[in-house]
């Protein structure tokens, strides 16, 4: 052979990868066809282990569908993954106490046998010890793989709650066997997972239960409390009747029974224009006071304008006119602040109706952001200055029942940290103002002079 044709054979044989450089390109220890059933099954393996991690990571994302359907995906992707021909999931005694089921086998075609404490279809003996063994926590730490099973236990937090196992009739190698730990030690940790997902949906619609409960309540209690609102203002209608129109029908009476005896003309026309007036005032005293004491305590008003308005209507004579303004956004205020604001306008109207002479009163309601301010107006005769000093005395000493209810309302603003004032009113009276915070800012005392 001539020298360059040795060469070029040369040039080929060093051409010719070695067998490390084989083993990189195709995985296998050499390229005769006497190994393609090795690279064949090396194939299929791969494509099973491939396959089965499909399944695996479809199966654990369930957790937010609950512990059922994750334990149900969780056996069926083994049972896939190994050809079983029984497949058995079993949580430990007390453990995941909520999860269920709680046992689980799929037999050879993937039929469901579920597995509790009532009398169940036959299963092999095998099955029944190993599902008794897991529910008493008598498993081996690590993994037992022999030619035909697998038991996998799953572990959390270092202790064992439960095992995956498994019989099939084909080999078991090693991928087998780290696909299956693979997905009993996620199992393990999804299942915590979804009992502690379980146990916030279920503490949340306690709470939304609960928070409903609490908001009726509430409701109940200012319902509760304006009903008494009313009763209390009831009662106090009746004092008033008791000591103002008693009285009154009985001058009236006496006037008249004067008129009845042997007097002057002139004199007698004097005092039945005197009873006329008394038997006006006094009916005028009973029409401000006949809604409020023919109305059940069970009338339900949920709102304060809307108490504010049945006040209106409580003291409506009928030679008064009452109006009620409401200014800002209505809101829900605490029980003790409805109470002092609704006693106040109700003291205030009925002194209009009552001691006034007036035949305008105003009820302004103004919703502020740190708080509620409320005026009573009228156009009466009543003077300012002589009902501020007439409250400076009864502040400092008794003066023996009168102008008590001015005193009330500047002690019942004051309850609630509010502030009580007594001005002219652009309607030519009394301008009757209580101020209360609702919020955290500080109020900004009013000039004590006529309204701006």
């Amino acid at each position: 052979m001539p020298p360059s044709e040795l060469r070029d054979v040369s040039d080929l044989v060093a051409a010719i990868p070695d067998q490390a450089d084989l083993t990189r390109l195709t995985g296998l220890r050499t390229g005769k066809s006497t190994f393609y059933t090795q690279y064949r099954g090396a194939t299929e393996r791969l494509q099973r282990t491939v396959s089965s991690l499909g399944l695996i990571a479809e199966a654990l994302v369930r957790t937010s569908e609950g512990p059922e359907r994750l334990i149900c995906s969780v056996v069926e992707a083994a049972r896939v993954h190994l050809e079983a021909r029984w497949t058995v999931f079993a949580l430990a005694d007390g453990e995941f106490v909520d999860a269920g089921p709680r046992r689980l086998v799929l037999g050879p075609d993937g039929t469901p046998f579920l597995v509790g404490d009532v009398e169940g279809p036959p299963l092999p003996e095998d099955v029944l010890d190993r599902l008794d063994r897991i529910r008493r926590s008598e498993v081996d730490a690590e993994v037992v793989a022999t030619a035909g099973s697998v038991c996998v236990p799953l572990a959390l937090d270092g202790r064992h709650v439960g095992a995956l196992a498994a019989w099939t009739q084909r080999p078991l190698d090693a991928t087998d066997v780290s696909v299956v730990s693979i997905l009993a030690s996620q199992t393990a940790v999804a299942l915590h997972n979804s009992a502690v997902l379980e146990h916030v949906r279920r503490t949340a619609v306690d709470l939304e239960c609960r928070n409903a409960e609490l908001v009726a309540t509430q409701r109940e209690l200012g319902a509760a409390q304006r009903n008494r609102v009313l009763d209390e203002e009831r009662h106090r209608m009746a004092r008033e009747l008791h000591d103002s129109v008693t009285q009154a029908v009985l001058s009236a009476g006496m006037q008249i029974e004067v008129c009845r005896s042997d007097i002057p003309d002139d004199e007698r026309r004097d005092r039945l224009d005197v009873a006329k007036d008394l038997t006006r005032r006094a009916v005028d005293q009973l029409r401000s006071a006949i809604y409020a004491l023919e109305h059940a305590a069970d009338d339900k008003k949920s709102a304060l304008p809307d108490m504010l308005a049945r006040l209106g209507v409580v003291h409506m004579p009928g030679d008064l006119e009452v109006t009620v303004e409401v200014t800002g956004t209505p809101v829900e205020l605490p029980g003790d602040l409805d109470h002092a604001l609704l006693r106040v306008a109700g003291e205030a109207l009925f002194n209009t109706a009552v001691h006034a002479d007036a035949t305008h009163a105003r009820v302004q309601l103004g919703y502020e952001h740190d708080r509620v301010r409320l005026a009573v107006d009228d156009d009466g005769s009543g003077e300012p200055g002589a009902l501020r000093s007439m409250l400076a005395v009864s502040s400092r000493r008794d003066i023996g029942g009168l102008h008590r209810g001015l005193a009330n309302m500047a002690g019942r603003v004051a309850d609630v940290g509010g502030e009580f004032r007594v001005r002219r009113s652009r309607l030519g009276g009394v301008r009757v103002v209580a101020t209360i915070p609702i919020g955290a800012g500080p109020l900004v005392p009013e000039a004590v002079g006529d309204e701006s």
